[in-house]
């Protein structure tokens, strides 16, 4: 996008991911009892089929010594209705700590598509065995619900002077809270943690989406129930009561809302029963859990720019072995690349002007140094390759190579319209530039990191920058390049690279912080991991798809962190 620092933020954007969230509830019925000298414990394994290969996405907890769970935790998955997302749900049943499968009793499965469950709501189907033979009379039950509604709820419980269940001891306290089901059943939401050896407990603070616990309805009632925690699975009852959120809600942190937690059959008997104890309700406070895509329906612009390698390592782009060579069908890696990238991100801004920039070249006329530009200046040049004191060093030159140089070789208007004007620009600056070196990042990092800097004015997330930057080999600034993605880890920025030819790519892996934190050589650690590194020679005969889903995989969740960190809101969004 065209960088404007005004303070007008801009425009909402047109074109939607048509993705959303689901979340998956699990209950298993007459499941099969593989224990000798008591029930099952089993625990549902959900996996999705990808690249032809079943891919283990999350698991349940384990239900104690039960044949009819009801498992608390759920499975939340993107559902995309232009794909065919095949499950399998597997059941096991726990015997040992052990997070290997195949140590656990094998309770059956059932596989399906997520459209066959979303466009029923809820499915009771079989469970299998391997044979594809029937696991006794064992069934499951999976009930689809969208998460449209992105408010979450976090609760602080605690109890006071609960009832002793415990022979020698206190009770071990946990809460279960249930909603109404569509068949009338209360379904079980949340299980708290269990708390030992008292009778006045304090849980750790929780957070469930709102349609979790109550459909998004706050003036639904919902059921609390206290049980004390017995290791056989057989929880003895202490009590209950039903409440709703806006009731809730009422809860402030100097007063809590105090709430009779009752025992309906003590309450039968006893003429003078009060309570089984007090539950009470600490704190209850709703927020909204953006994700990606509220930030980018709520208007946030991606501000891409590209940077492309001409160090004289690629080879002569006349030659059909250098990697700038344009082939007979009108392509190569460098191009792959940038449509790649650009046909995805180019959706996401409005006005689809994007800098193209250049470095590693000697430019004309006179093969030494480049104009210079910044948001104010018209364009100050650089003559007889002497600095100019007045230059602001957005294109940088070192000796007679220029790091940092429009493709377009306008230096006040770098703009490129859409894709296809970085690819005509590209192409027709070819047969103009000498290739030279070295391979300098931090020029380029350091110009978009300085309009990255402007945009943390904004009270809300309004804008975000993405640098591509494509390369055919080893950095020669490691150091400053390091200091530069440390600096910009700070800022709403992302830096994807993508390692053309055949080269080390072992620098690059390095600043891709997947498996270590990122540090300058100053010794100050980046505050988040912004660089993604793909070598596009593992996607060379791949669909162009997929060379994209690799590069960008990581955006969405770097573009959250930031904004989120920063407590930034969406600039269109609803209060909580």
């Amino acid at each position: 996008m065209a960088y404007t620092l005004s303070s007008s933020p801009a425009g909402p954007i047109g074109t939607q991911y048509c993705v959303c969230k689901v979340e998956l509830s699990v209950c298993g019925q007459n499941l099969l009892d593989r224990d000798v000298t008591s029930k099952s414990d089993p625990f549902c394994v959900l996996f999705v089929e990808v690249n032809g290969k079943w891919t283990e996405i999350d698991r349940t907890e384990t239900a104690v010594n039960n044949l009819n769970p009801a498992f608390s935790k759920k499975f939340i998955v993107d559902y995309h209705f232009e794909e065919v997302q095949k499950l399998k749900f597997a059941l096991f049943d726990q015997d040992k700590s052990s997070m290997q499968l195949y140590e656990h009793d094998f309770l059956g499965e059932f596989s399906c598509t997520l459209g066959m469950i979303v466009s029923s709501k809820k499915i009771t189907r079989t469970l299998l065995l391997g044979n594809g033979k029937p696991a006794g009379k064992g069934m499951i039950t999976i009930a689809a619900q969208e998460l449209s509604d992105n408010r979450v709820i976090t609760l602080s419980m605690a109890g006071r002077k609960l009832d002793k269940k415990d022979l020698f001891g206190k009770s071990d306290p946990f809460l279960e809270f249930y909603k109404p089901g569509d068949d009338g059943k209360w379904m079980l939401v949340h299980r708290t943690e269990v708390i030992k050896y008292t009778l006045d407990p304090v849980w750790k603070p929780f957070t469930v989406p709102l349609l979790s616990l109550c459909d998004g309805d706050v003036e639904k009632l919902i059921k609390v129930m206290c049980y004390d925690y017995d290791s056989d699975g057989g929880h003895d009852f202490i009590g209950e009561f039903e409440t709703s959120v806006a009731k809730m809600c009422e809860a402030q942190d100097a007063f809590p809302l105090e709430l009779d937690c009752i025992n309906p059959k003590k309450q039968k008997k006893k003429k003078n029963y009060k309570n089984s104890g007090i539950i009470l309700v600490k704190s209850c406070k709703i927020t909204r859990d953006y994700s990606f895509l509220d930030y980018i329906l709520g208007g946030c612009q991606l501000m891409f720019t590209v940077g492309i390698d001409f160090t004289a390592s690629n080879g002569n782009p006349r030659d059909p072995s250098s990697l700038h060579y344009i082939n007979p069908m009108g392509t190569n890696e460098y191009l792959s690349a940038i449509w790649a990238v650009g046909q995805i991100i180019q959706d996401y801004d409005s006005d689809k002007m994007f800098p193209a920039l250049g470095f590693g070249a000697q430019l004309p006329p006179d093969w030494k140094c480049a104009a210079a530009w910044s948001s104010s200046s018209a364009g100050a040049v650089c003559p007889q390759d002497k600095e100019d004191s007045s230059c602001v060093p957005y294109m940088e030159a070192t000796g007679n190579v220029s790091h940092e140089f429009a493709i377009n070789f306008n230096p006040t208007n770098p703009f490129c319209s859409g894709v296809e004007g970085i690819v005509q620009a590209y192409s027709a600056c070819l047969p103009h530039i000498r290739f030279y070196g070295p391979t300098n990042f931090s020029p380029i990092v350091n110009h978009v990191a300085r309009f990255a800097a402007q945009a943390t004015q904004q009270e809300f997330a309004a804008q975000y920058f993405i640098l591509l930057i494509i390369t055919d080999g080893v950095i020669s600034d490691m150091d400053e390049t390091r200091h530069a993605v440390v600096q910009a880890s700070k800022l709403p920025m992302s830096i994807i690279i993508v390692g053309v030819g055949n080269a080390d790519f072992a620098a690059m892996e390095f600043l891709d912080g997947d498996n270590r934190v990122l540090r300058s050589y100053t010794g100050e650690e980046a505050t988040r991991d912004i660089v993604q590194f793909v070598p596009f020679r593992e996607f060379r005969s791949a669909p162009k798809e997929t060379l994209a889903k690799a590069v960008l995989a990581e955006l969405p969740q770097q573009v959250v962190q930031y904004f989120k960190h920063q407590n930034l809101p969406p600039l269109s969004s609803e209060p909580a």
